[in-house]
């Protein structure tokens, strides 16, 4: 069994997947879509991904506020776990991802990877670090 981590964007989305033992999540790619409202092809290749993967459940980055307050991004975020659910009958958790586009960005700088290349990268990272954090606490819970 596999875990996928995501990271939702109004362009992007971050994909992350764990290891078969659930301990370790690995960064795959970021997919890329022209308009926002596009998803079609986004939920196509999370499909093909999850197939070729063996993924049987998905954890879905919630960008709450600072202050906890939900705000316009977190109702997209939610419209998209549905969307998710309803392609692929997985069960899709929601994650709290404060604060993960700014690890990953630290993460990167202390990698040395340069300023204009950081942004090719964020978004996977941050699909990794929502995956590790829900597979820390679900270890935890054991």
């Amino acid at each position: 069994m596999r875990i996928m981590g995501l990271d939702f964007g109004s362009k992007t989305v971050g994909v992350a997947i764990s290891d078969p033992l659930l301990i370790t999540a690995q960064g795959v790619e970021i997919i890329r879509r022209k308009e926002a409202n596009k998803l079609r092809q986004t939920l196509a290749r999370i499909e093909a991904l999850i197939v070729e993967n063996q993924v049987e459940e998905i954890v879905l980055g919630l960008p709450k506020n600072m202050n906890a307050t939900e705000g316009e991004r977190v109702e997209l975020t939610l419209e998209f776990k549905e969307k998710l659910e309803r392609r692929t009958g997985l069960p899709v958790h929601t994650w709290d991802e404060r604060l993960t586009t700014v690890a990953a960005d630290k993460a990167m700088m202390e990698a040395g990877i340069r300023r204009e290349h950081r942004k090719d990268y964020v978004d996977m990272i941050a699909a990794t670090f929502i995956l590790q954090g829900y597979l820390d606490y679900r270890s935890s819970q054991q």
